[in-house]
């Protein structure tokens, strides 16, 4: 599996339809992060680009992902890169103490 970082425009003015859409597409993308398909999601603060983070075998696999999302019919246009490394810092429940 190569990694990949999707880099995607998202328009300047939200519709009623694509604010619908929205909780379909977080559904989605919590269960692609599930099957580790998807290791990050991120959206800027001006909430006109996110970020993607994730796992395929080929870039027609990522497009294929991309297509299907629900929000899909919104993205301005989207850039897949293919990364040579992703680190991340796992973040879990901090480990007990057993003092």
């Amino acid at each position: 599996m190569t990694s990949y970082m999707i880099e995607i425009d998202l328009p300047d003015n939200y519709t009623e339809d694509f604010e619908q859409r929205i909780p379909h597409q977080r559904y989605m993308v919590n269960k692609l992060m599930e099957k580790g398909a998807i290791v990050s999601y991120s959206l800027s603060a001006d909430k006109g680009k996110l970020w993607i983070t994730a796992f395929a075998a080929s870039k027609t696999q990522v497009r294929n992902m991309i297509s299907s999302m629900p929000l899909y019919d919104y993205f301005v246009e989207y850039m897949i890169h293919e990364l040579m490394f992703s680190e991340t810092q796992h973040q879990s429940m901090p480990q007990p103490s057993l003092n």
